[in-house]
């Protein structure tokens, strides 16, 4: 997420952050930045499922040493694309890359920053388990951690560039340098940036940053096509980084006090693409900055659940907001409920086998059911090689399943779900009889995947000493990695 080169370019220049050593605070988490960090900081299992023990005791002793300096934190993490598709070219292309990240890793054994699958499901369970403070927006997170840094007055933790544009009162602190595992006489030895800072350092004015990362060019719009350096000093106008363009961006934007003037001079310097089309992608951009009131204060303070986003009114029901903001249910649902689409993930595996997400294809295709009912299409998106296709699922569903529907779902009979789970595992009760009630999932999931999984597994002894082992540390009152 956030302005390309724009984190480089703070880096470059050191001086605009200012050293802090934190604590007896709120704090404002970003979530999902926050697992990435945690994970691909710890060198830990990238290319073999992951290594979920060693992970949740990292996330323990993070939120620990908060405590221990009277840090209060609140952990908001992303719940789906939200109600917009203005980012979805943008998506589409970090898809490809990872999923040729994902081949290379799988090709060479090296470590790409390819996510485990169950690392946010461990991350968020952990923080239920310690009482950590968490929610779950109903679409992307960024201004919802901003709203709530602003009513609090409180800084958010992130490495996502776009925090280095909104204005927020008690600014940033860049996760990179958040020495949270340094821990001296009780505070946090970290950074922290601030808008007024980087606009007294760049010399503009500070109403400019939406401009200047819209222009730059974000998640949100992508105009390569000016050549920025060219404002840069005569010696260094031919560099072609992404650092170089900013600067030379920020030295244009220096001539102008207003926002108006900003946008109707940068239109002039763009004569071969549509003024009117690129004026409305651009304004249109410039309001993800704009810091609404926060949804969360009452969720967070009081319980209060979340009011859904007026576009998504009429596509969920009501009981499911409780659920999606506690973080019990995956925000994936909501692209699929909002947009009818769904990106499978990119996993390790070598592209000339067929995709491992063809596996629970039928698992998914009961979840489109649950979700639409009949008639309710999904677009899934995934590779094939090292190509993204995408193909229309149409569910279907036999016996039970048929009489589901999401609007009534919580009052459906505890039998009739587990008939409908076990029908779509293609597992008998029968087959659970002797296998403690906690297993039964794990087991019947087992089942399925020694069924379907193209090429046949052979690690079916590692997955059972793994359940062995879970079983072992439940019973002696151990971390038991779930």
């Amino acid at each position: 997420m956030g302005v390309k080169g724009l984190y480089t370019l703070l880096e470059n220049n050191r001086q605009i952050y200012e050293d802090l050593n934190f604590r007896d605070s709120k704090l404002v988490v970003d979530g999902n930045n926050l697992v990435y960090h945690l994970y691909f900081t710890s060198n830990l299992d990238q290319n073999h499922g992951g290594e979920y023990l060693e992970f949740q005791a990292h996330i323990r002793a993070f939120f620990t040493t908060l405590a221990d300096c009277g840090i209060k934190p609140y952990v908001v993490m992303d719940g789906g694309a939200g109600t917009s598709d203005i980012k979805m070219e943008t998506c589409m292309d970090r898809f490809r890359a990872k999923v040729r990240k994902a081949h290379d890793a799988a090709l060479t054994g090296r470590q790409k920053n390819i996510l485990p699958s169950f690392t946010k499901l461990v991350f968020g369970q952990t923080l239920r388990d310690m009482k950590v403070p968490v929610a779950k927006c109903f679409g992307e997170a960024d201004c919802q951690l901003a709203a709530l840094a602003k009513e609090w007055c409180c800084p958010v933790l992130s490495k996502d560039s776009d925090f280095y544009i909104f204005d927020l009162p008690a600014g940033l602190l860049p996760l990179d340098h958040f020495q949270w595992d340094v821990v001296r006489k009780s505070h946090i030895p970290c950074k922290r940036y601030t808008t007024s800072t980087f606009c007294t350092f760049f010399n503009i004015d500070r109403q400019l940053l939406p401009v200047f990362a819209t222009l730059a060019g974000n998640d949100y719009v992508d105009l390569k096509e000016i050549q920025w350096a060219r404002f840069l000093p005569a010696s260094r106008q031919r560099e072609t980084s992404w650092t170089a363009r900013l600067e030379g961006l920020l030295i244009w934007l220096r001539r102008f006090q207003t926002l108006e003037n900003a946008l109707t001079a940068a239109m002039a310097l763009m004569p071969n693409m549509s003024m009117m089309n690129v004026q409305a992608k651009v304004r249109e951009a410039m309001k993800e900055y704009d810091i609404p009131g926060s949804t969360l204060m009452g969720f967070f303070s009081q319980g209060t659940t979340p009011k859904l986003p007026a576009e998504m009114l009429s596509c969920i029901p009501d009981w499911v907001r409780g659920p999606l903001a506690r973080g019990d249910l995956s925000g994936d649902m909501l692209d699929v409920l909002v947009h009818k689409r769904k990106y499978l993930r990119a996993q390790v595996e070598h592209s000339s086998l067929p995709s491992s997400n063809l596996i629970p294809l039928p698992l998914r295709e009961m979840l489109y059911w649950l979700l639409l009912g009949q008639g309710g299409e999904v677009e899934e998106v995934y590779r094939v090689g090292l190509e993204l296709t995408s193909v229309k699922v149409q569910p279907v569903v036999q016996g039970a399943a048929q009489t589901l529907r999401l609007d009534c779902l919580p009052q459906v009979d505890l039998a009739v779900r587990l008939q409908v789970c076990l029908g779509v595992l293609g597992v008998k009760k029968e087959i659970l009889e002797g296998v403690p009630d906690h297993l039964h999932l794990p087991v019947a999931v087992t089942h399925y995947w020694l069924r379907r999984a193209s090429p046949k597994p052979d690690y079916l002894h590692a997955l059972l000493m793994v359940m062995v082992q879970g079983e072992l540390n439940r019973c002696q009152g151990l971390t038991t990695g779930r």
